[in-house]
Formats: C-alpha cells, sequence, structure tokens
C-alpha cells in the first residue's frame, strides 16, 4: 500500500527493519555476499542487448538484481512516441473537461501538497522470454495521490472517466472506409472515475528519491500500483474529465488481449467464441533472475509481479524434481516485486532447468505456457519461465 512517513516513522520503521531482517538467514538477503559467485544462464541469447544503441528502450539485466528497489540508471523505460523534453519551470499540468473550471498546476503546485511515497514494481504487458523478462522492474516513486487533487480541483457530477495525455506524440494511421489519414496524436490512456478516486494512484515526480529523469517521464508521470506499465502514462500534460467512455489508439484499439472460449480454441473453429480484454492489472508472475553458488549450495533468486493481491506461496523446481517451497523477503511491500529465494543444495555438475511459479491468497496459480494456449495474442504473458544454467 502507499507509505506516508514522517522522519519519526521512518527511523522507527528502519529499526523493525533491521530487527526483521536479523531473523532471516543470511542466504535468503538479495545482495550478494562475500564469496559468492553467479552461474551461468545458458538461455540467454549472446546477440540480447539490454540497452540497444537507439535509446528508445532500456531492459533491465535481471542478472543484476541485487536487492529490492532497481536503480534509476537501470530502470526498464520504452515507449510509442518521441521523448519530449520538458522545462520544469514552464510545465503546467492541465485539467480539462468536466471540471469546475479549467485548471492548470505547476510542479510547485502540486508538490506543495501532501505527498507519499508508493513502491512499486510493474511490467511492460509484452514482456516475456523474448526480452529475457527485462521489462520489468521496481522503484520507489514519490508524488501526490490523484483522488486528492481531483478534489482539489472539482469533479462534475457526471464524471465517468479520467483520461491522462502524455506531452509525447506521434503519426497514426485513421481509416474510413477507404480512406486513411496520417493524424498526430498524444499517447493517452484512461482509468475510470472509481479507480481515480482510489488511494492507490499517484501523480509523481521522482523515483528513488530522486526527481525522474527524461526517460522515465520527466517532470510528472501517473503511477498506477499494480498495473501493467502501459497506464503508469509519462510526461503527463493534461488529464481530462468526461462522461463517455475514452477510446484513443492505445486504449480501444491496441493493449487488447484475445482469448478463445469453448470449442477447440481455433480460430477457424466456428463453436469458439474469442473475448477481447484490455490490458489493466497485473496477471500473476513469478521470474527466477539469478542463481549463485552459496556456503556449499546454490541460491536461487526471483521476484514475483501481481496486482496486490497477498501471496500464498512461491514454489520452485529443479528439472522434474518436486515443488519446493521459497522464501519471501520481508522488505516486500504489497505493490511492489515480491523478492524470493531457495536454496538449492546437492546440484550436480551439467545443465539444469529451474523453474518458479506463485500462488495467491485467492488461489491463483501462475499458469503454465499450455495453459495459455488459449491467449491468441502476445500481451500479458504471465506463463512459467524455465530457466537453464550450467553447473561446473
Amino acid at each position: 500500500m502507499a507509505i506516508e512517513m514522517t522522519r519519526r516513522e521512518t527511523l522507527r520503521r528502519g529499526l523493525a527493519a533491521a530487527g526483521a531482517l536479523a531473523l532471516v538467514p543470511e542466504w535468503a538477503l538479495p545482495t550478494l555476499a562475500q564469496g559468492e559467485t553467479d552461474v551461468s544462464f545458458t538461455d540467454v541469447p549472446a546477440t540480447f542487448n539490454f540497452s540497444p544503441p537507439t535509446g528508445n528502450n532500456r531492459f533491465l539485466d535481471l542478472r543484476k538484481i541485487d536487492g529490492l528497489l532497481t536503480p534509476a540508471d537501470q530502470f526498464f523505460f520504452i515507449q510509442h512516441y518521441n521523448k519530449p523534453e520538458i522545462d520544469a519551470a514552464l510545465y503546467r499540468l492541465k485539467f480539462t473537461g468536466l471540471v469546475s473550471k479549467p485548471t492548470e498546476l505547476s510542479l510547485a503546485d502540486l508538490r506543495s501538497m501532501r505527498s507519499i511515497d508508493v513502491v512499486n514494481g510493474y511490467e511492460c504487458s509484452g514482456n516475456s522470454a523474448r526480452s529475457v523478462q527485462g521489462l520489468s522492474s521496481n522503484g520507489r516513486f514519490t508524488g501526490v495521490r490523484l483522488r486528492d487533487v481531483l478534489r482539489r480541483i472539482g469533479v462534475d457530477d457526471k464524471v465517468r472517466e479520467v483520461v491522462f495525455f502524455g506531452a509525447d506524440k506521434g503519426n497514426e494511421d485513421v481509416v474510413f472506409r477507404t480512406n486513411t489519414l496520417k493524424v498526430q496524436q498524444q499517447f493517452a490512456r484512461s482509468i475510470t472515475l472509481e479507480n481515480a478516486m482510489k488511494p492507490e494512484p499517484l501523480l509523481a515526480w521522482a523515483l528513488n528519491g530522486a526527481p525522474l529523469d527524461r526517460n522515465h517521464g520527466f517532470p510528472l508521470r501517473v503511477v498506477m500500483p499494480g498495473w501493467y506499465g502501459v497506464a503508469n502514462v509519462k510526461w503527463l500534460a493534461e488529464i481530462r474529465l468526461q462522461e463517455n467512455r475514452f477510446l484513443g489508439n492505445y486504449q480501444a484499439r491496441w493493449y487488447r488481449t484475445v482469448r478463445a472460449v469453448g470449442g477447440t480454441g481455433e480460430l477457424t473453429d466456428t463453436e469458439t467464441q474469442f473475448i477481447e480484454t484490455e490490458v489493466t492489472t497485473l496477471n500473476l508472475k513469478s521470474v527466477i533472475a539469478r542463481v549463485r553458488t552459496s556456503a556449499g549450495a546454490h541460491q536461487v533468486l526471483g521476484f514475483v509481479l501481481n496486482d496486490g493481491t497477498p501471496l500464498r506461496s512461491v514454489e520452485v523446481k529443479v528439472d522434474e524434481g518436486p515443488w519446493q517451497r521459497a522464501t519471501l523477503d520481508p522488505a516486500n511491500t504489497q505493490y511492489s516485486w515480491k523478492l524470493f529465494t531457495y536454496r538449492w543444495e546437492g546440484a550436480t555438475p551439467g545443465e539444469h532447468t529451474l523453474v518458479s511459479r506463485a500462488t495467491d491468497v485467492s488461489g491463483v496459480v501462475q499458469p503454465t505456457a499450455v495453459e495459455l494456449a488459449r491467449k491468441k495474442t502476445f500481451l500479458e504473458d504471465n506463463s512459467q519461465y524455465p530457466r537453464k544454467v550450467m553447473i561446473a
């Protein structure tokens, strides 16, 4: 959940966390201990570039995870249009549509309101084995609750939809019958007013205690804890309140998931129905990120991403062996990614396959790739992710 902390509360929690960590075996901690060495994965393509030279995106190298927070210079980013350069001194966030009156707030106006910190872990909905699961990260975002800002400006009784427009723009094809037009559009996404008035959505200006950089949406972005990355609009320029459903390109046309229901599930089967849904909250997912030697055994480190539902368990399986329970890091929070470790003993030389699965308290179990076969689009791939390592 969101964390509101005074200096006294920060100190109190720090001491409490130190006491809690003292009860956890050293092998359960994510930091690399003296004498430990990483075991090489054999499933990472030698040609894969975690920081492509174009500078349009960055993938997190999971093999570098050594703590709960992802450093800003390793935090993944991706965008659809340009990366606008914005002068913070001139910046104004516009509020339009069904508001008491059109309003513009400066960064100073927003920072004068009560701020909170939210530790939030999320991924791009296109994250998968193809990107070595690198379109994911976890950070501490600082900002103001969206609902506090909406209450300040006033919301009309007719409002049902809250639309976020980024300053990033690009050309899109708009097709009408036989005509195709090139139209410049801003990136935009929306949520319902009901979701906007929940305590979690944040208008954030800082990541891990420092101002957002250009890659991560400077000077202001939306943070939606428990949601896929597409909902976390960067370079926030305008918030429009409206009654009708928003039908923007990246909401009504893109970022849709198609699943087969009934029949054989084949596209040509007339008995099969295909259900289309919008990409919103995170599906339960776990990933093994590192394997290292540790005190005569091996330590398996990974993370879980989900919508904030408490977890029941995380398990790890080696080759065709049984599922074994992993240990969750006590520093995890509701919307952070959840780090876990598993102590692997008796590893023999050669290549081995390791896989993890998470289960939440509602009984939802992370699916296998076979169980996701009825999902016909590539987004929201939360299937179990087998990893291969070579033990010397």
